[in-house]
């Protein structure tokens, strides 16, 4: 039956260097840390420095999509002016971004 189905053998493997082996898996982490790893960080260190900025009389949108003015700060909670006579309190970190003065009237 061998006429029919030819045999496999095992090809002797070339030897390849210690670095060139390396070479993709290295140029893959230097592509991931650019395009994934860095821009996280830097958006990660803009919203640490927004947070720790946060002062009375902000208006800030929530992660949660609520629109408020701060009316009080504390070391790891806000509250938050909804309307005339609804506030709440949410932590520092739960606020996605300080929107322009007059938003709130505006909207």
């Amino acid at each position: 039956m061998d006429f029919l189905i030819s045999s496999a053998y095992a090809q002797d493997a070339a030897p390849q260097g210690g670095l060139m082996g390396f070479l993709p898996l290295i140029l893959i982490f230097v592509v991931f840390y650019f395009m994934l790893i860095r821009p996280q960080m830097k958006r990660a260190k803009e919203h640490r420095q927004m947070v720790s900025a946060l002062a009375k009389g902000d208006e800030v949108v929530t992660n949660g999509g609520l629109l408020g003015k701060i009316t009080d700060v504390g070391e790891s909670f806000v509250t938050l002016q909804l309307a005339d006579s609804v506030e709440v309190k949410i932590q520092r970190h739960a606020v996605a971004s300080v929107m322009p003065k007059g938003t709130i009237k505006s909207a």
